[in-house]
This record gives C-alpha cells, sequence and structure tokens, in this order.
C-alpha cells in the first residue's frame, strides 16, 4: 500500500487535528488523547492536592494547643485517615501518572501512547473513585483507621460503619486505574519509541518511568488482594485476620507494606526523572553518570521489594529478619546517593543557570537528604524501636515525600508548564512562593522531629500541657499555615502565567529532547511526522529537528484512510516493527468507567446482585471497545515514509496488545502470589491452629484441573485451526462450553468445602478456588470476545491476536489452578507436619 501525495505543512496540520483531535463540548467526554488525559490526571490530582492540604490544616489547627475542642476524636480520625489517602493515592500516584502520559510519546518520538482508550477508562476510574472517596467526608463516614488501614482496628467490631468500606473498595477501584497506567506506560515505552531509538538511547525521564511502571506492576497487586480479603472479611465474615478464629492481623502489614514500601520509590523516581531532565537543561551540559544512574534505578527498584519488614520492626519478628531488612534499608541510600552525586557533578561541571526551577532543584537536595538520613536512623533497630510510632516517623515521611516529590514535580510545573500552555511564565510572585514554602514546610517539619524524639505519639487528637510539646506544636501549626501560603501564591502564579504569559514558539528552555521538537501548544498528534534517532536521544537538536517534522520529513508524514497511526518498533533496538494503529475518540471509556462506578456503589452499599449486573454490564461494554478497533482484510507491508515499508500491528508476532497481555498476567500472577504466601503465612504463623475441621480432597476438587486443562486445550485447538486457514468458531464454542463446565466444578468444590467463615484454614482454601473460578469466567469473557472478533472479520491467519490472548489467559488460568490445587491438596499434611514438629 503506497502512503498519500505529500501535502503542505499547513494542509498536514489540518488534516491531523482532524482525525486526532476532540472536538468541544460533550465531545470532550470521549477524550483518549494523551495531551487531554495527561492535562485531566495532574489537574484532577492538583485539586485533591489542594482538599488533602486544607485537612492538613485543620489537624495542625486542633494540634496548636493541648486540650484543643476545635474538632473532636472521630472527626480527628477521619482527618488524618483522609489527609493520607488524598496524598498517597489520589494526588502522588495520579500526578506523575499525568506527568508521564502528557510527556512520554512527546520525548520518545511517538504521537500517542498504546493504548489510548484504557488510559482514558483509567482516569474515569480515577475521577469517580476519588469523588467516592471524597464524597464521604460529606456525610461523616470517611475512612476513620489511618491510611493504611491496620487490623483488627479496621475490621467490622471496632469499625462497624461503612467508613472501612469506603477504603478499601474506593482505594481498589483507583488501583485498577494505577494498573492500568502502569501497562500502558510500561508497554508504551517498550513498543512505541521513534526509529532507531534504542533503550541505550533513551532519555532519562523514560528509564524511570519504565522501572516505575513495572515496580507498580509488581508493587500494587498485593495491597488490592489484601484489601479484598479484608472486604470478604468485613462483609461476609471470613476470618484472614482474625486471630481467634485463625487468622492473624499481622498478615494484613505483610500485604500492605509489600505495596506500601516500593510505593514510596515509585512516588520518588517519577520526580528524580524529572530532575534527570532539568538539571543538565540549566546546568548546560549532558547529565554525569548515565549508566551509572540506569544501574542505579534498577538496583533501587529490586531493593525496594526487600524492605517491607522495615515498617514493622516492633511487631514481634525474629531477630535474624530484624537484622536482614534493617541492614537493606541502610543498604537502599547507595543507589539513591549515585543518583544525587551525579546530579550534582552534573551542575558542578556545567555552567548553571539559576532559574525558578533550579530554586525547587535546590529545595529538594536540602529537605530529601534530610529525609534520608533520617530514615537511614529508623533502619538501625534499636532507633527504629524507640521512635516508631512518634512524630519522629511523621517528620521524616513528609521529609522523604515532600523533598523527594513535590518539590521536583514543582521545578517540573515551571519547566514543562510553558510547554502545555505555550506561554513563558511571569515569574512576578513565582520566588516569594518557593521561600514561603520551603521556609514553612521546614519549620512545621522539622519540628516534628524533636516532638517525636520527645515522646509524642502520632495520631492523637490531643495532649498534655507538661511535656514540653506545646511550643513546638504551636510553631509546626504556624509554620503549617506560611506553607499553605506558599501553595496559594503558587496557585495564583499559574493563574498569572495563563493570563499575562507571553506567548512564544518551541524550545524556551534550549532543551536538548524531543519534547522541545514540537510546537507549543502541542499538537494533539504531537509530530506531523515521526523523527528517526541516531545519536542520544537527550542530545537532539529540537531548533532545527522541529520545521523538518512539521514539514513531513520524517516517518507518516501523510494521513491514510483517516488512521491514527504511529510506529511500533522492536524493544531493545528500536528497529521499525510495525505500524501501531490507534483508535478514534470514543465515549465507551467513560461509559464503561461509569459502569465500574455502578459495581462499586452497589458493593458499598452491599447490594451484591445490582453489583453483578453492573459487572455484566461493564464487561458487555468491554465487547463493544473490541468491535471499534481493528483490521477487517490482510494489508501486508505499507508504506512508512522515507521509501520504506511495515506491517501493520495486527499482522505480527508482538503487537502492543500481546505484551500487554503478558505484563497484565505478570501483575495478576503477583496477587496470586501473594495470595499463596498468606495461605501459607497462616498455616505458619497464625494462633488458633491447627483447625477444628481440615479440608480434604473432594470429588469435585479432583475435577477442577481435568476441568481446566480441556479448556485450555481448546483454545490451543481453535488458535491452530486458524493458523492453518480454517474458521475456528467451532473449537472456541466448545471452548466457551468447556469454561461453563469449569465454573459448574468449581461451583460444585466450592459448595463442598466446610464453613469457610468458621476457620481461616477454610477461608483461604475457599479464597483459592474462588481465584479459579473469577478466571474462569474471564476465560468465558476471552474466548466470546475471540468469537465475535472473528465474526466482525478481525481475526485471520495473519491476524491471529484475539486467539492467542485466549490462550494465553486459559493458561495462566491453569498454571494457577493447579498450583492452588496442589495447596489445598498438601494442605492436611503441611498441617500435620507442623503440629508433630511442635
Amino acid at each position: 500500500m503506497s502512503e498519500s501525495p505529500p501535502l503542505s505543512p499547513i494542509r498536514l496540520h489540518k488534516a491531523l487535528e482532524r482525525i486526532w483531535g476532540t472536538g468541544p463540548g460533550w465531545q470532550r467526554l470521549s477524550a483518549v488523547n494523551h495531551t487531554v488525559l495527561g492535562k485531566r490526571f495532574m489537574l484532577t490530582a492538583f485539586v485533591f492536592f489542594a482538599i488533602g492540604g486544607v485537612l492538613a490544616m485543620l489537624i495542625r489547627a486542633q494540634l496548636a494547643s493541648p486540650h484543643a475542642a476545635f474538632v473532636g476524636p472521630e472527626i480527628y480520625n477521619q482527618l488524618f485517615s483522609m489527609h493520607g489517602t488524598l496524598m498517597m493515592f489520589l494526588f502522588a500516584i495520579p500526578m506523575l501518572e499525568g506527568l508521564a502520559i502528557y510527556l512520554l510519546p512527546k520525548m520518545l518520538g511517538a504521537r500517542d501512547m498504546a493504548f489510548p482508550r484504557l488510559t482514558a477508562y483509567g482516569y474515569w476510574c480515577y475521577l469517580f473513585g476519588g469523588i467516592i472517596i471524597v464524597a464521604s467526608m460529606l456525610f461523616g463516614v470517611a475512612p476513620n483507621s489511618g491510611w493504611f488501614m491496620y487490623t483488627p482496628l479496621s475490621s467490622q467490631p471496632y469499625t462497624p460503619g461503612i467508613n472501612a468500606d469506603i477504603w478499601l473498595l474506593g482505594v481498589t477501584f483507583v488501583e485498577i486505574s494505577a494498573l492500568s497506567a502502569a501497562i500502558e506506560i510500561t508497554v508504551s515505552i517498550l513498543k512505541l519509541r521513534a526509529p532507531g531509538m534504542a533503550l541505550g538511547r533513551m532519555p532519562l525521564f523514560a528509564w524511570y518511568m519504565l522501572v516505575t511502571a513495572m515496580m507498580m506492576v509488581f508493587g500494587f497487586p498485593p495491597l488490592i488482594l489484601g484489601s479484598i480479603l479484608l472486604e470478604l472479611e468485613r462483609a461476609f465474615g471470613l476470618p484472614f485476620f482474625d486471630p481467634t478464629r485463625g487468622g492473624d492481623a499481622l498478615l494484613w502489614q505483610h500485604l500492605f507494606w509489600l505495596f506500601g514500601h516500593p510505593e514510596v520509590y515509585i512516588i520518588f523516581l517519577p520526580a528524580a526523572g524529572a530532575l534527570s531532565t532539568i538539571i543538565p537543561v540549566f546546568a548546560q551540559r549532558r547529565i554525569v553518570g548515565y549508566h551509572a544512574i540506569i544501574a542505579a534505578i534498577v538496583a533501587l527498584a529490586f531493593l525496594s521489594f526487600g524492605l517491607w519488614v522495615h515498617h514493622m520492626f516492633t511487631v514481634g519478628i525474629p531477630h535474624l529478619a530484624l537484622a536482614f531488612f534493617s541492614a537493606a534499608s541502610a543498604l537502599v541510600a547507595i543507589p539513591t546517593a549515585v543518583q544525587i552525586f551525579a546530579w550534582l557533578a552534573t551542575l558542578a561541571h556545567g555552567r548553571p543557570r539559576f532559574e525558578v526551577p533550579m530554586l525547587y532543584v535546590m529545595g529538594f537536595f536540602l529537605v530529601f537528604v534530610i529525609g534520608g538520613l533520617t530514615g537511614v536512623m529508623l533502619a538501625m533497630v534499636p532507633f527504629d524501636q524507640q521512635a516508631h510510632d512518634s512524630y519522629f516517623v511523621v517528620a521524616h515521611l513528609h521529609y522523604v515525600l515532600v523533598g523527594g516529590f513535590v518539590f521536583p514535580m514543582l521545578a517540573a510545573a515551571y519547566y514543562w508548564l510553558p510547554h502545555v500552555t505555550g506561554r513563558q511564565s511571569v515569574h512576578r510572585i513565582s520566588v516569594p512562593a518557593f521561600w514561603l514554602i520551603f521556609i514553612g514546610f521546614n519549620l512545621t517539619f522539622f519540628m516534628m522531629h524533636l516532638t517525636g524524639l520527645m515522646g509524642m505519639p502520632r495520631r492523637v487528637y490531643t495532649y498534655p500541657s507538661n511535656f514540653g510539646w506545646d511550643w513546638l506544636n504551636l510553631l509546626s501549626s504556624v509554620s503549617g499555615f506560611i506553607l499553605t501560603m506558599g501553595f496559594a501564591l503558587f496557585a495564583m502564579d499559574i493563574v498569572l502565567h495563563f493570563r499575562f504569559g507571553r506567548r512564544f514558539r518551541r524550545n524556551l528552555w534550549r532543551a536538548p529532547t524531543l519534547d522541545w521538537a514540537m510546537p507549543t501548544r502541542p499538537t494533539s498528534y504531537a509530530f506531523a511526522s515521526l523523527p528517526t534517532v541516531t545519536g542520544h536521544a537527550e542530545e537532539a537538536d529540537p531548533d532545527t529537528l522541529g520545521p523538518q517534522l512539521a514539514g513531513g520529513q520524517g516517518y507518516l508524514g501523510f494521513v491514510r484512510k483517516n488512521r491514527l497511526e504511529t510506529l511500533g518498533v522492536d524493544m531493545t533496538t528500536g528497529r521499525v516493527e510495525h505500524v501501531a494503529i490507534l483508535p478514534s475518540p470514543t465515549y465507551l471509556p467513560f461509559i464503561s468507567g461509569a459502569l465500574t462506578t455502578g459495581v462499586v456503589l452497589a458493593m458499598l452499599f452491599k447490594f451484591y446482585i445490582i453489583a453483578l449486573l453492573f459487572a455484566l454490564a461493564t464487561f458487555a461494554s468491554f465487547l463493544f471497545w473490541s468491535r471499534e478497533k481493528g483490521e477487517r482484510e490482510d494489508c501486508g507491508p505499507i508504506a512508512i515514509g522515507k521509501g520504506e515499508t511495515a506491517p501493520p500491528d495486527a499482522e505480527v508476532s508482538g503487537p502492543s496488545a500481546y505484551w500487554a497481555m503478558v505484563i497484565g498476567l505478570a501483575a495478576n500472577g503477583t496477587g496470586f502470589a501473594a495470595l499463596l504466601f498468606g495461605a501459607l503465612y497462616l498455616w505458619l504463623v497464625a494462633p488458633a491452629w491447627p483447625p477444628p475441621q481440615i479440608v480434604g480432597p473432594s470429588l469435585w476438587l479432583w475435577l477442577v484441573l481435568p476441568a481446566l486443562g480441556l479448556a485450555s486445550l481448546a483454545s490451543r485447538w481453535a488458535q491452530g485451526t486458524n493458523a492453518s486457514g480454517r474458521d475456528p468458531r467451532l473449537q472456541l464454542s466448545v471452548g466457551m462450553g468447556l469454561d461453563i463446565a469449569a465454573l459448574i466444578v468449581l461451583s460444585l468444590a466450592l459448595a463442598a468445602l466446610p464453613d469457610p467463615t468458621a476457620h481461616a484454614h477454610m477461608a483461604t482454601m475457599a479464597a483459592l478456588l474462588g481465584y479459579s473460578w473469577l478466571h474462569a469466567a474471564l476465560g468465558l469473557f476471552c474466548g466470546l470476545n475471540a468469537l465475535l472478533r472473528y465474526r466482525w472479520g478481525y481475526v485471520s491467519a495473519r491476524r491471529p491476536l484475539p486467539l492467542r490472548l485466549n490462550l494465553m489467559w486459559h493458561d495462566f488460568t491453569l498454571v494457577t489452578g493447579l498450583l492452588g490445587v496442589a495447596l489445598i491438596l498438601a494442605m492436611p499434611g503441611l498441617i500435620g507436619a507442623l503440629e508433630a514438629a511442635r
């Protein structure tokens, strides 16, 4: 297929904007463009940040003096719980997602992310989930057990209302957005880059986001699993965390901090990526230690998953484990120091320009280093046992997160805001805003180190007047309002920027990265034609390259059949592999997000039949997604410009959707591994074992694996039939029938179990079978999707992707079912062996 005749730059721009742009008015709900959605994520996150800041001021007003009665204990519990929840789940993670979604295609020389509709769906899940959580404050039922929801405080006997359910369901809903963004970011970085951009040529920001996204893939599933298990305990009485029935409250801490400690680095790394982009621009030289920084990022990611017990030093962990996790907690300072010294060396060997973004960079160095030093102090077990649960920990956490995320994000705001708006910053009140934020923050939180060392516990709503905490708390409260004034000035500065900033065309900061090689404000299609990268991506020449790309001199500098096209490349070399064809604006993500919200609300109010109906409607909406995307005929290689051709994504072996399934199954497998860990942890550690009744093998349990195996074989049969050029609909129908049979067998196996509310042993066995039941049901959906895709003409021997995805899901279901059933069958022997050893 030949390319269209070349267009003039103006006509090319109009043609691309017509098919890539989002319409006005209600059509904005159909937006799937990365520029629009990235800005929405960041703006929404800033709104939640402002709400969290107001809650912080209410907390400081209460603590300004001893025996204060500004708010009562119940409201105070809701205030600090909501403050932490908003800042961690509704501000920090979505803000970094929004920055990545906005910047990555522009930095990588692509036109959009790999799955624009998934990005849009993730945004609506985030927005609706955040509204549910925030709205709970208006009705006085906000979460009140802390942002980490420790059991047994968050269990039904001690939090009988829906406060904890709002956190469990709302945060899990928001985590859908986070996981979808993680998959989107990972695949986009690996597959959608400019031709020639090998991994070793990528901008450091892309490396930071790649590692961050992979950490999210493996870090978030344990929290999602823990939230589901705790909600099952609260709603149906399954005693996973009840020590009187074989559960253990510490299991929640393990599952939470398996997520929680990596999240600290998930929050820090994107901010560090922004610093690694900003500092070389203002130092006017390339970053020092590019490869050393990449090694440090990867090392930090691996180490972060071995530190979760760092938060549990006082709960009775064995001494050998304490020594190991203490050493690992101190060791993590090394890769962090590598990055800091690389940034300092870059500044030392350059000719720094100290403009407003650099003020926040300097603030970062001071604040974050203090937070890191106090972190090393808390890594030492004797000190941690003294400072644990005191205001010293509150101070440390804020120095790390505000220093390691907020200050870099403020630097990034001043650096990239001209890119977003096409206007130069005014800077009338930028410097005063910085000093108010910097001074207010340090006076607020440095004092908390002292109150913590003097013994003040956190999460108390009042305190006596004879402990010497009075003046420190008063100073922290007054300084907190100074900090708030600084952020108010920052917000006013942004308004002035939009109102009075002078327009400019491109590359305000004389930066060497591709994101500045486009006109500002950026167009919906990012690049009129795609660049070729022959050197390092951080050594581009945007001033020369920009006009060439705008004139259509790169790849895909034309419009073909009104399709939204960008290039997919080999993951390591950057060699062109295929043409990725992306979806047009559609309302389907909004509809699916609204239906998913119905599921969450129905479960919150215990209307489970209605929740099931909403879930079925949600999956039905996903089938409509499937109908809108794809090619109905075999195309073969098509022109991409410069005399080259490449096949469309549907006709290659490793398109973006394939890798999305691989990464999605990795996340799913992490959740399943956490479930196996929970079952074995309770067997080994929990009190009230052995159980009064042990789950033995039933006939239906023995039939689970044959049922899942036959469904997997049918999926393989369908793929082989399609590969030979024959119609696979019969095989797909047989596979769906076997999925239904597997669901029946699993339902009967579940019914044959003893009462799962009687003991955690029965509850964990029910959870393992329930996991397989859910995946068999989703396998039925995958088979139906493949069948409909074939009927609609999207599948052929050269376009087998739906059948491959169907087979991958069924194979995964079979493997996890095998492991789950094996543990159920082995558990009686394990219980007997443990009792004999005791």
